[in-house]
Parts: structure tokens; sequence; C-alpha cells
């Protein structure tokens, strides 16, 4: 499928710039996919379209300081943004200006604590490396800005609100930004109705941010992403299923980790590294309901939502969110695609 079929315009003024309090005022577009019908409701309303019984399903990962300013002994500026951990000491990372720094060549933090570029990947990006362990964990602490994304302009305030409030376990250098809508009460609530809210984690990394650049789909690739599904999640989740209740996915990498894990009929527990690319045609194994945000144009977000609800059907309702000015990306509003 040819990738322009994944563009729409968007005015730049609809790409929210900051976060709206409190988080679940966001609004929620509603998509029916049985009735192919469009609404417009307000997030804190999203427990109306759960039942009880019903397993809504979160990722805990918790986004790392990743953006580490640094320089060369010339003293010439360079970005290191790390990407993924390798080992102790050793991260993939991007490195800018790559091009000024090969491998072989040094980089330092701070008071001149030293950062190794020991190679480069196929991808283009760098494995790099720390002194020590210690080491990396304190530059990270002590010289790590949260990453952003690049169309996001204006500096956040509050480090915090590019968090979930659940977040937990650290590794990801991009927010899953569906989440960002609940708050401990709205969560509350939807527990006192009996649904089931459970925890999984995917580490997500710099293909959130990454358009598709090949003029088809098929022809695009992820980069593997670390999750894993606890046991009992899974058996929760599987029981569900077999009483007929909704899986209820929130975020698109909530999705892929489940569905990666879904072996003939179940979902199974486990760990592992994905990078499972959902496209049009794809039969879903486990997930019932998604919520999730409004996606960049030729983003492999879109194109799962597309392969989820029908890509006429999405951008229907995505015209009908920019004509209703609805606020878009990371920081906008949300959808729920029933």
């Amino acid at each position: 499928m040819e990738t322009r079929k994944f563009e729409y315009s968007l005015p730049k003024e609809l790409i929210a710039q900051e976060p709206i309090e409190p988080r679940d005022s966001s609004r929620l577009l509603v998509l029916e996919r049985k009735k192919k019908s469009v609404r417009e409701d307000v997030f804190r309303n999203v427990i109306d379209y759960f039942n009880p019984g019903d397993v809504l399903v979160l990722n805990d990962t918790k986004v790392i300081p990743a953006r580490i300013q640094a320089y060369k002994a010339t003293g010439g500026k360079v970005e290191v943004f790390l990407l993924k951990k390798l080992g102790e000491s050793r991260w993939e990372a991007l490195v800018k200006p790559g091009r000024r720094v090969p491998p072989g060549s040094e980089v330092m933090v701070g008071e001149g604590i030293p950062i190794k570029i020991i190679d480069r990947t196929t991808d283009g990006t760098r494995i790099i490396e720390f002194s020590s362990p210690e080491t990396s964990e304190l530059v990270i602490r002590k010289f790590g800005q949260i990453p952003l994304p690049p169309y996001i302009k204006k500096p956040l305030s509050d480090p915090s609100r590019y968090q979930t409030i659940y977040a937990k376990k650290e590794g990801s250098v991009a927010a899953p930004t569906a989440a960002l809508h609940f708050t401990p009460q709205l969560l509350r609530r939807i527990e006192d109705k009996g649904i089931d809210v459970v925890y999984i984690t995917l580490h997500m990394g710099w293909g959130s941010f990454q358009p598709i650049r090949e003029e088809t789909i098929e022809a695009h690739k992820l980069p593997s992403e670390y999750y894993t599904i606890p046991e009992l999640v899974a058996k929760r989740i599987n029981k569900a299923k077999k009483e007929g209740k909704k899986i209820i996915a929130c975020g698109t990498d909530v999705v892929r980790a489940m569905e990666t894990q879904a072996k003939e009929g179940k979902l199974e527990a486990g760990s592992g590294s994905t990078s499972l690319f959902i496209t049009p045609g794809y039969k879903f194994k486990v997930v019932d309901t998604l919520i999730t945000n409004l996606h960049l144009p030729r983003s492999s977000h879109l194109v799962l939502v597309s392969a989820f609800a029908g890509r006429e059907f999405v951008f229907k309702a995505y015209q009908y969110a920019v004509e209703r000015r609805f606020r878009f990306y990371t920081f906008g509003d949300a959808t729920i695609v029933l």
C-alpha cells in the first residue's frame, strides 16, 4: 500500500504545544466501527465505554532523561540522544552532528566526564560507552533532559506531564501518550466499576518520532522495542477473553506487545523485543477496543489505527477532528475505537 495514502492536511495551530489540566479534561473522539459513526465526548467519560469484567491494559514504562548535551575537546557542541541500553555501560544513541564525532572519538559531559563513540550501526545510530555503569546513571540523572518530540517547540514547565501517573519502569525515550489522559481519580472510578486494570511494559524507542519515508508501508521497518507481559496479566486477559469480555488496549504500544505474544488464540506471558509493524489486513488476536491519540501523517501509529478501524473510516474521523479543532499529537486529545 502506498504511504501517501496515510497523509492528511493538518493546520499547524492544531498541534498541541502543552498539556491541558486536569489530564482527563481532554476531548475524546469516539469511533464506532460497526456503525461507522464518529462523535465527541470528554476523556473522563471514557469509563462509559467499559463494562464490568472488561480488562484495561496499560503500559507502565517510564521515560528516561535521554537527551544529553555534550561537547568535544575543541569546544564544539554535541547532542547525545540515548535510545536503548545494550549493556552495563553501553547504549545505542543518536549523536548530532554525527559526522564530526566518528567511531573512536570521544565527547565530554559536565566537567570532563567522557563518553566514547564505539561504532556506527547500519541504521546510522551510534554505539556509545560510558566509563562505568555508575557513570552512565550519574550522567543521565544529572545532565539528561526529558526528550520531547520535535514538533513540540514550547519548553515543558513540569517534566512530570510527559510521564503517565503510573510510570514505573524506566527505559522509554518517548511517552505512551494515550495514557497521559488518566488521573488517579479516573482510574479509581474505573476499578470501582469492576474493570480489571492491568499493566505490561514496552519501552518505546525513537521509532515513535520517525515518519515512514519509504514509498510503500510494506517497505518500512520498525526498530525493535523491549517488552514484558507478566504471567498473572496474561492469565487475567485470557480468562476475560474466554468469558466474552473486552480487552481494552491503551496505546499502540500495548497493542504491539500483546499481539506479538498472541499464540494459538491466547496471550502468552513473556519478554523479548518486538518490531511488529501492524498494517491493514492484519487480523487482531487479543485487542477489542483501542484508546489512542491523534497521530502524525505517515506514522506507523496511524497505520496501526487504520488496520484496526479501516483506513477510510479513520480518515473520515480525522477530518471530523480537524473541522472541530481537536488538539493533535502528544499533548493533544484522545480517541477510542470501539
